[in-house]
């Protein structure tokens, strides 16, 4: 199906937010998650389904000062 991730256009075959986040390789990751606008808790990532032209922004947070 074809996303928007981070402003890009993608195509992927996961079916959920995990699965995708799982196939970019940040799993384990401490990443903030959204979804067309709306934060997604990492609890609620494996039950939440992707459907076409879903926006999808993932974060990771960064060190430094």
């Amino acid at each position: 199906m074809k996303i928007v991730l981070n402003g890009e256009p993608q195509v992927t075959a996961a079916a959920t937010l995990a699965e995708l986040c799982a196939s970019l390789g940040l799993g384990d990751a401490k990443i903030a998650t959204a979804v067309n606008g709306d934060f997604v808790p990492a609890q609620e990532r494996t039950g939440l389904k992707l459907a076409e032209d879903d926006r999808i922004e993932i974060v990771a947070p960064r060190q430094g000062g």
